[in-house]
């Protein structure tokens, strides 16, 4: 079992919030319910004395649903929590910027995607600046401000040279993994209590925000669809055989699958770089937006991802994955020079697992293995794409449970996963 967690933790992200608001008129702050929007925005109305807005109240809701220009203005910043319930309060906001277009007016915060919801889209065109909010970092969690991503951008041979041996095991990487970043899920002491918080977020998605969004015909599919999508996680997405396993046509799964994307559940991580190579695939992978929560949908304990059969060491390779990509998507979330991040796939079956590209068109990439070594073959998709991005490759980076970081040839290096939150 993971460290259990006790008390608030600091966000990377709240300096950042306070930076925007210097900038933009609306800050948006946008992630899965349950992640610790509503404490940041709390936190932050507290500091500069802003009015909160509670739309997640249901007094609240009704009441700004029939005057929502009531409670968008008056004294500024206003932050709105869930804004999403009351849609028509952006154009309430609309009118008030008409007026008032000053920077640092308002702080919203929404558990669905802005572009998922009705009207949202076009209200604020120009005027709101999103910020996403993921589960909490494993640096976050144990008081490390991460900085690997501007490391191996600045300099990479350093970043490698700096490394500290790692001590960190397998049973400790799977207990992070299968932990994932919940606030409400890690101050759980048991593995029961967590599952049941699993449990009970999932269904409250499915049967609440899901719905909000969409009327939706086929409703009890929905879960197994979920479950099915999860048993892919790390993988190409593969909607045809999630949609025939669970007796859904395929273009209702499809709009099933941008709804789990619009309520945080499911990331699509797009192909990168297509137009590089003419064996370049365009198919996005699909991950569980949280590790724990798709170890939970996968039915995977510590105990069962602990045991040395095939099964286990693939699906823990999956999972691993999955939660390697989304720490370096928080890193990549709280940095403005951040140009694009994808996968990269050939036709012939080189895949590098995650690239990211720097606004100036140079670019890192990473591999994940679940293994203790690293074998010289295991680099080929990366010196692949070395090659075929010549200058622009900055570095390529292969995680992996050992617990040296190397340089093993021409700008290719591999580190230990706990890198990624290394003090």
């Amino acid at each position: 079992m993971s460290t259990q967690l006790r008390g608030l933790v600091p966000r990377r992200l709240a300096p950042i919030v306070a930076s925007r608001m210097a900038e933009e008129p609306v800050v948006l702050l946008q992630g899965p319910r349950s992640v610790g929007k509503s404490t940041l925005l709390r936190s932050l109305a507290a500091d500069i004395g802003a009015e909160l807005v509670d739309l997640d109240d249901l007094a609240t809701r009704d009441a700004a649903a029939r005057d929502p220009g009531m409670f968008v203005t008056g004294a500024d910043p206003v932050c709105i929590d869930e804004y999403q319930h009351i849609p028509i309060i952006l154009d309430a906001i609309k009118a008030e910027l008409n007026r008032d277009g000053r920077p640092g007016r308002f702080v919203l915060t929404g558990s669905a995607r802005h572009e998922a919801l009705p009207r949202a889209a076009q209200a604020l065109t120009g005027r709101l600046h999103r910020l996403p909010v993921y589960p909490l970092s494993q640096g976050e969690l144990r008081g490390v401000q991460e900085h690997l991503l501007d490391d191996l951008f600045a300099d990479p041979a350093a970043a490698v040279a700096a490394a500290r041996p790692s001590d960190t095991t397998r049973e400790d990487y799977i207990d992070s993994v299968t932990a994932g970043g919940f606030p409400s899920v890690l101050a759980r002491a048991s593995l029961a209590s967590r599952n049941r918080w699993f449990d009970d977020y999932v269904s409250l998605s499915l049967e609440r925000d899901v719905r909000d969004l969409s009327r939706i015909r086929q409703a009890a599919s929905l879960p197994a669809l979920l479950e099915r999508l999860a048993g892919q996680t790390a993988q190409i997405l593969n909607i045809t055989r999630a949609a025939s396993s669970v007796r859904l046509d395929e273009k209702t799964a499809h709009s099933y699958v941008r709804l789990l994307e619009a309520v945080f559940l499911l990331y699509r991580l797009p192909a990168w770089g297509t137009t590089l190579t003419t064996r370049s695939t365009a198919s996005p992978k699909i991950h569980v937006l949280d590790s724990g929560v798709a170890a939970r949908l996968m039915r995977l304990t510590p105990q069962k991802l602990a045991a040395r059969s095939p099964t286990a060491l693939t699906e823990f390779g999956h999972l691993l994955e999955t939660f390697v990509v989304t720490e370096l998507l928080k890193q990549a979330s709280w940095a403005d020079w951040v140009g694009g991040v994808g996968h990269w796939r050939t036709r012939d079956g080189d895949e590098v697992d995650l690239v990211v590209e720097r606004d100036d068109g140079t670019v890192v990439a990473f591999e994940i293995k679940a293994a203790g070594r690293v074998p010289g073959e295991d680099l080929a998709p990366l010196r692949k794409l070395r090659d075929a991005t010549g200058d622009a490759f900055v570095a390529g980076v292969v995680f992996y449970l050992g617990t040296r970081s190397y340089t093993f040839e021409d700008r290719l290096h591999v580190m230990p996963v706990d890198r990624i939150w290394a003090p």
